[in-house]
């Protein structure tokens, strides 16, 4: 693995994922995300606003956006599992080892 660089210009050395470390690797990515949930919740609202416009492009002094409209279709699987047999689904299923990172606050006391 390689060396990281955090935002006080200090170095970890990642070669051991669970070093002594972590604790702060995990505290990073928590304010990290904390930093970045307003700034998401604003971006949201403008994208939203700029959708109410319509169709279109838009021009601004350094970005340009374009708002479309198009259709989506969506597979029920729930209705699908219950029409196709238990033998299908495990035939047409396929498994991958997927690794996944939830970050949440602690309690404080």
């Amino acid at each position: 693995m390689t060396n990281l660089n955090l935002s006080d210009d200090s170095q970890l050395d990642m070669t051991h994922p669970a070093n002594d470390s972590s604790a702060r690797l995990v505290d990073e990515i928590g304010t990290m995300k904390a930093r970045l949930a307003p700034l998401l919740a604003q971006l949201k609202m403008l994208e939203g606003a700029l959708k109410e416009y319509g169709p279109g492009r838009y021009e601004g002094a350094a970005y340009e956006a374009t708002v479309s409209t198009h259709e989506r279709d969506t597979l029920d699987m729930k209705a699908v599992r219950a029409k196709l047999s238990r033998q299908f689904i495990q035939a047409n299923t396929s498994t991958a080892e997927v690794t996944v990172l939830k970050v949440t606050a602690r309690v404080l006391a």
